[in-house]
């Protein structure tokens, strides 16, 4: 065997072993985050199902029926080579805006606290903005790879995936679901500059995006009052109306300090904290398991983040730029979704719904969650692989 042959098996076998040591590492991200949130979500939700239905499990039993079925997902997501989700990113993009269209028609779309942001399917409420933050991810790791010279030197290329975006934020708006929003918004843009857009193209969508914000103060009123009460929620005007979550969540903060004052002996579940198993689950860890438990979950997010981030990285390197952006995308919804719960438990945000990945109730955020996972380990395995190299388009 000749020394060349010999240097790129070496090659060949060091990246498999990087690829297999990256995907036991994601696992174990996986499952721990899984555990705790179990854990956490269980405890969280046993006064309120006792009360509402008479079963203290009753929370817990349904998310291991969405577990489950999230589980038999990943194991078929696994499966599906990533040039499939490249051909088709066009069509599940379209499917996602038409779900979010259809949940704008009057008896079509379920409506709950004055928000229409479910499909009623008898059997499962399905939350269209999930899936479509996945499929926009999806489309604009293609686009990125297809155009990826145009992006970095034209403004036609930063345009085009704007106007995408654009559809996508006003069928949002209307909803009305300004989380997943500002999610897509963010999101769509770290993709953008990391595809090598430049910086100053920013700042015309930075100004049209901070008037369209002051535009939205002015014409919902709601938008100020949560604003101002985010500002001052101690307020006697806000205490006990706007701001009444956002303090109740600081005072679990409060009550947790170092290390908590015991797994399952919080107080502000207890009919203090609204949402206490599903947006505001972060209080809840923070009064049970205080600051450390907090800065344990935040160290697995981190993990989770980077593990993603260095898989895109690994692609790259590659020239396979739609797993690159692919892994970046997914990498940065984690964060952007992440970065704003904790933002919004901890008062640095102005209220706003949004759950925790894989801690809060809720079957939509669970499956979305697991099923980008599940693509993440994709990309892990296909870097691993010699024959992967170079960009679909390419082929």
């Amino acid at each position: 065997m000749s020394i060349a042959n010999t240097a790129d098996t070496t090659v060949i076998a060091v990246e498999f072993k990087q690829g297999v040591s990256g995907i036991n590492t994601l696992l174990l991200v996986f499952v721990l985050l899984m555990s705790m949130g179990l854990l956490m979500m269980t405890s969280a939700s046993v006064e309120l199902g006792n009360s509402n239905y008479g079963d203290p499990f009753y929370f817990i039993k349904r998310q291991l029926v969405f577990l489950l079925l999230s589980v038999m997902l990943m194991a078929l997501t696994i499966k599906i080579r990533l040039n499939f989700w490249y051909s088709s990113s066009g069509i599940l993009l379209l499917g996602g805006f038409v779900m979010l269209v259809l949940v704008l028609i009057p008896g079509v779309g379920k409506v709950v606290n004055g928000s229409a942001r479910w499909l009623d399917l008898g059997f499962y409420n399905l939350q269209p903005s999930e899936l479509s933050k996945v499929f926009l991810i999806m489309y604009m790791a293609a686009f990125l790879e297809r155009h990826r010279q145009e992006v970095i030197a034209r403004w036609s290329g930063f345009i085009k995936p704007m106007i995408i975006l654009s559809a996508a934020v006003v069928l949002l708006h209307f909803e009305p679901d300004h989380g997943a929003m500002v999610i897509m918004m963010v999101t769509t843009f770290g993709m953008i500059f990391l595809a090598g857009a430049k910086l100053h193209r920013f700042m015309l969508i930075l100004i049209l995006g901070f008037g369209a914000v002051v535009s939205l103060a002015i014409m919902k009123p709601y938008v100020i009052a949560r604003l101002s009460s985010f500002l001052n929620p101690w307020a006697a005007e806000y205490v006990y109306g706007e701001g009444y979550q956002l303090t109740q969540a600081l005072i679990g903060f409060g009550r947790g300090e170092w290390f908590g004052v015991g797994l399952g002996k919080s107080i502000q579940k207890l009919y203090f904290l609204p949402e206490a198993h599903t947006d505001f689950i972060l209080a809840i860890v923070a009064e049970e398991l205080g600051l450390l438990g907090v800065l344990v979950l935040i160290a697995l997010f981190t993990a989770l983040i980077h593990i993603g981030l260095q898989t895109g990285k690994t692609a790259e390197r590659q020239f396979a730029y739609f797993r690159a952006y692919l892994a970046y995308g997914i990498a940065l919804l984690f964060a952007v979704q992440v970065l704003i719960n904790i933002g919004v438990s901890t008062g640095l945000l102005p209220t706003k719904g949004l759950t925790l990945p894989f801690l809060s109730y809720g079957g939509n955020s669970l499956l979305s969650s697991c099923f980008l996972v599940a693509i993440l380990l994709r990309v892990q395995y296909e870097n691993s692989q010699p024959e992967s190299k170079g960009g679909f388009h390419e082929r």
